[in-house]
């Protein structure tokens, strides 16, 4: 969905926004860590001070490939004090954490615990029923690649102008929002579609594969998370926050334009209840882990290859010509052809990117401290990978 119908959003979501916005004015203040240069680097640096000078607040980027680690930054993390963003903050992915909650799910069926032809109803009997929705007809696969046509809950304008938008938002933001009141508001419509009919991202499936993971695994989503994927690849940097309301530091500030009426005004929105984003968008994470984790996650480390090819079958998005999501999952085509991995996701105040070549040995990951949009969400990643023919900046 559009960057500003719902800040919390997937990579679809990010490269279809065409929303605009107002440039903030804040200096281009630009640090970076650097291996000896590839190509791309130089290329990165200029989209990023661009999309500063663009109104962004600040921005952190970690590139990782065959010459080592770059990290760089452009903006500030702080528009009160005016200090720079770090290149080892930490963030709120959003909707990153689909490719940690598909991961799992595919864990448990490469185990023989679940199958991912398995319905809604035999994980979760009765849940999902009511006004035309049957969870006896959705799989969990249509739930991973989003075919499931249930509605997506942040697409509800109540919901929406309680706990996303401008004073709504200032007034529930430490609310403890439980999985299942997601799932309420979303089985409140009608499914958009019969199952398996087409693609369309919906934020609830994915917080009914967080409820199948506690149903299957019998303890909660984020000790799966936790047991499999972040201890395993020693993520020290990524959490699962619960109902905290903040960021663990080393952190920047998080900002958002949560008024139409006041597309100038921009209010700081760091803490907010995390509870709010459970499976669907809830992990705290930095651009150094996501770059670990996409990387295992194509070579391998994490999934046998029957479940890593389940996981790369793709749908095609008619939102998004070029562009097909798999299980948690989505395929990127760049300008230069070059094939990537990854997702890409938003939280109020907060919005990310993170990819990897097929072969996990070239990642890029980034985020925006600013939720509206500005320039090309992708831009990054065309430089990153295509240097010679991304824009001087």
């Amino acid at each position: 969905m559009a960057l500003r119908k719902s800040v919390r959003v997937g990579m679809v979501g990010l490269v279809v926004a065409a929303t605009g916005a107002t440039a903030l004015a804040a200096p281009v203040r630009a640090s970076s860590e650097a291996v000896p240069a590839a190509a791309g680097h130089e290329a990165v640096r200029r989209v990023i001070e661009a999309e500063v000078r663009d109104g962004i607040p600040g921005i952190t980027v970690q590139v990782r490939d065959r010459a080592g680690v770059w990290k760089s930054t452009a903006g500030v993390g702080d528009l009160t004090t005016g200090t720079a963003r770090g290149t080892n903050d930490r963030f709120r992915v959003g909707s990153i954490t689909k490719s940690f909650v598909a991961t799992v799910l595919l864990q448990m069926e490469a185990e023989g615990k679940l199958s991912l032809d398995d319905t809604v109803e035999r994980r979760l009997p009765g849940l999902v029923r009511g006004n035309g929705n049957d969870g006896r007809t959705i799989t969990v696969r249509q739930l991973l690649n989003h075919t499931s046509g249930l509605f997506d809950y942040l697409a509800d304008e109540e919901y929406l102008d309680t706990y996303m938008r401008g004073e709504g938002y200032l007034k529930h933001r430490y609310d403890t929002l439980p999985p299942e009141k997601h799932v309420r508001v979303a089985l409140s419509h009608e499914p958009l579609f019969e199952p398996g009919a087409r693609f369309s991202y919906s934020n609830t499936n994915y917080v009914l594969a967080g409820l199948i993971i506690e149903k299957v695994g019998g303890r909660t989503y984020e000790a799966e998370v936790r047991h499999r994927i972040i201890a395993p690849l020693g993520l020290k940097a990524t959490t699962n926050p619960g109902d905290s309301v903040r960021v663990p530091r080393p952190s920047s500030r998080s900002y958002s334009k949560l008024f139409a009426s006041a597309p100038d005004r921009i209010d700081d929105v760091t803490e907010m209840n995390g509870s709010q984003g459970w499976a669907d968008g809830d992990i705290i994470s930095t651009t150094g882990d996501l770059n670990r984790f996409y990387s295992a996650l194509m070579r391998g480390r994490l999934l046998p290859p029957k479940q890593l090819r389940a996981m790369k079958t793709t749908v095609s998005s008619p939102d998004a010509p070029g562009m097909a999501y798999g299980l948690g999952l989505m395929r990127l085509g760049t300008g230069c052809g070059t094939t990537l991995w990854g997702h890409g996701g938003g939280m109020v105040g907060s919005t990310s990117l993170a990819v990897t070549t097929e072969d996990g040995r070239h990642q890029v990951a980034y985020n925006r401290n600013g939720d509206w949009n500005v320039g090309s969400p992708v831009a990054v990643l065309e430089a990153a990978y295509c240097p010679t023919s991304a824009p001087a900046g």
